[in-house]
């Protein structure tokens, strides 16, 4: 009895749609438009993953409709393939192990991604204090290692440490952590020269 009843019920949904008095189950025309923009966000997504701003301003820059931008970045949304969240933590954790960043350069690199103050916060909590100071120690041992003569006296010894410095600024490390790395780095390859 009650499926007669569902029966009915369709075969009238069917004919009032039939008869144009329903709105189309369908949208081809916004389907279309939001297919050529789902594509190209599909192709950037796969390249790398990407911030949700950083989505949005690359397809507005191929100078698609904002309206259907907007729409297919909230279904991506939707389906987890953007994520502010999980796009943050991954990227202060990658920068940091492959590229040796620093909080300080990580959090500007965020924020030029649209990523908000707090969830920038939430990410670099990854890297603590004394993970950062032995990152910047690496670097500056590192450059420090191609020094191949002991400096002959003050100016020579500055030369190498601005240079030293050079390579923990362009990192992002801060300036009173870079001076005192950079000095210890300088000093232990002076006394490895001089043995």
């Amino acid at each position: 009895m009650a499926d007669a009843a569902k029966i009915e019920r369709l075969q009238q949904a069917l004919a009032a749609y039939a008869a144009g008095e329903t709105e189309p189950l369908f949208d081809t025309q916004a389907e279309r438009a939001q297919a050529k923009v789902r594509k190209r966000a599909l192709r950037l997504l796969d390249q790398r993953a990407r911030s949700k701003y950083e989505l949005q301003q690359r397809l507005l820059a191929l100078e698609f409709d904002a309206q259907v931008v907007a729409d297919v970045i909230a279904d991506l949304e939707r389906v987890g393939l953007i994520d502010d969240v999980t796009f943050a933590t991954e990227w202060v954790r990658q920068r940091s192990q492959r590229r040796g960043k620093s909080r300080m350069a990580l959090n500007l690199e965020l924020k030029e991604k649209g990523i908000s103050g707090d969830l920038r916060a939430a990410a670099l909590e990854q890297i603590t204090g004394t993970d950062e100071r032995a990152l910047a120690q690496r670097f500056a041992a590192k450059k420090a290692r191609g020094i191949k003569f002991a400096p002959r006296g003050r100016a020579e010894y500055d030369r190498h440490l601005r240079r030293i410095l050079g390579v923990l600024a362009r990192r992002g490390f801060p300036q009173g952590v870079s001076m005192q790395v950079a000095r210890e780095a300088l000093d232990q390859r002076i006394e490895e020269l001089a043995d």
